[in-house]
């Protein structure tokens, strides 16, 4: 019998099917529903009004660092080995913070990859609706003092990025 707690296994031809759906996709594309409902749940989701999922595309590898066009020795212009110090789901939580920001960031988990990209579904909450504001279990989220949670490093990447959890 399966139970909430188990994820199901994908076959590997449907979720290449999916990567390739997704690439053609803008790179911040709101879904209906969270792909990884077991992971979602443990996060925080509730399948109620006010809650937003939003699937999140973001370039793999180190960050891109303008070269000099000239006039100096090419090894020492600190292009290679530049690597952020953010992970790459705190780049896409704070990439779509930025495109709603109306919504308050709740989480987010990892949903797929190929040799370009990573996806991965951030989770919104609308701290004005009156579904969220009357449950007593992610009202806090209406607060003033939770504006700009992936901003601030206020959501479970951002406390890791700070050194906060292991």
């Amino acid at each position: 019998m399966y139970s909430y707690r188990q994820e199901i296994e994908i076959p590997k031809e449907l979720n290449l099917e999916r990567l390739a759906s997704w690439r053609k996709e803008k790179a911040i594309t709101r879904v209906d529903k969270p792909l990884r409902l077991v992971r979602a749940r443990t996060l925080g989701y509730k399948a109620k009004q006010g809650f937003v999922v939003v699937r999140v595309r973001v370039r793999r590898g180190g960050r891109r660092k303008k070269v000099p066009s000239s006039a100096r020795r090419q090894r020492h212009s600190g292009s290679k080995k530049y690597t952020p110090h953010k992970s790459m789901m705190l780049i896409a939580q704070e990439r779509a913070a930025k495109k709603f920001p109306n919504l308050r960031t709740l989480n987010s988990y990892w949903v797929g990859e190929d040799g370009q990209s990573k996806w991965f579904e951030v989770m919104f909450v609308d701290p004005n609706h009156p579904a969220i504001v009357s449950d007593k279990d992610i009202s806090w989220i209406a607060g003033p003092n939770q504006r700009g949670r992936a901003e601030r490093g206020l959501t479970s990447p951002g406390k890791k990025m700070r050194g906060l959890q292991t």
